[in-house]
C-alpha cells in the first residue's frame, strides 16, 4: 500500500530522518514505536507533505507522491490524524465530520460506518467540538479521517491524554478497520501494551533511523519494551 525508500528529512543542520525504509501492507496495522524526540511525527509530516522531503522515496499504490502537496495526498487517499487531534473548537461536530468529505464529490455524506465505529459522534452532531472531553475529540479526529475513505490511515499517539474507557472504544475500532483488509494503518504510540495489542508488525525508530523491526506477535520476545525505556 505504502512504500518508503531512504528517506532523508534535515532541520537547519540537523540530520534528522536517516535511510528510513518501510512498506505498510493493506489489512494490517504497523506499529511505529520510539521515544520522544527521535523523529516519529516529523516522519509522519513528511509522509504528508506537510514537510518536503530531502531525499528518498514515498509510494502510495502506483503513485509516486515523494513530492506531491499535501491536498493531492489526501485526495490519493491517505488520512491523518495529528497529535492534539486539531479539531476545529468553534465548529459542530457535524461541521467536523464534513471537513473530511473536502476531497469528495459535491453532496457527499459523512460515511455511516463512522458513527458505527464511534456512535457518540451521532448523538453529539450539533455540539460543538470544543465541548466534548479529550477523549470524545479523539474520536471525532479519527471520525473526520475515516469520512474521506482512506486508503491509508496514519494515527499519531491516539491514546494520548485519554481515558481508558475511549482508549478501548478506539482499540477496537483499529481493529474492525484493519479487519475489512482494505486499508492500510499507521499506528505511532507511546503506549506500549496498547501498540502490542494492535500491531502486525512493528518498527522501532531512534535517532531518525528504523533500528528494529519485526511482527507484532514477536514485540516481547524482541526486547521492544526495553528499546522505549528512558
Amino acid at each position: 500500500m505504502l512504500k518508503v525508500e531512504k528517506l532523508n528529512q534535515y532541520y537547519g543542520g540537523s540530520h534528522i530522518l536517516r535511510d528510513v525504509d518501510f512498506e505498510l501492507p493493506a489489512g494490517k496495522v504497523t506499529a511505529l514505536l520510539g521515544r520522544n524526540g527521535v523523529g516519529k511525527s516529523t516522519l509522519l509530516r513528511t509522509l504528508m507533505g506537510l514537510i518536503p522531503s530531502k531525499t528518498g522515496l514515498i509510494e502510495f499504490g502506483n503513485e509516486n507522491l515523494t513530492h506531491a502537496k499535501p491536498f493531492e495526498r489526501a485526495r490519493a487517499g491517505i488520512g491523518y490524524v495529528p497529535q492534539g487531534r486539531e479539531i476545529f473548537a468553534r465548529l459542530t461536530v457535524e461541521e467536523n465530520l464534513r471537513m473530511g468529505l473536502a476531497t469528495k464529490p459535491r453532496g457527499s455524506r459523512v460515511p455511516e460506518r463512522v458513527f458505527e465505529l464511534f456512535p457518540v459522534l451521532r448523538q453529539m452532531l450539533g455540539r460543538r467540538g470544543g465541548d466534548l472531553s479529550g477523549g470524545q475529540q479523539q474520536q471525532l479526529a479519527i471520525g473526520r479521517a475515516l469520512a474521506m475513505g482512506p486508503k491509508l490511515l496514519i494515527l499519531d499517539e491516539p491514546t494520548e491524554g485519554i481515558q481508558p474507557s475511549i482508549i478501548k472504544d478506539i482499540e477496537r475500532a483499529i481493529r474492525t478497520l484493519a479487519a475489512t483488509g482494505d486499508m492500510a494503518i499507521l499506528l505511532v504510540e507511546q503506549y506500549y501494551d496498547f501498540a502490542r495489542s494492535l500491531a502486525d508488525q512493528y518498527l522501532v525508530m531512534e535517532r531518525g533511523e528504523i533500528v528494529k523491526r519485526g511482527a507484532g506477535a514477536e514485540m516481547d520476545a524482541d526486547g521492544v519494551k526495553s528499546l522505549l525505556a528512558l
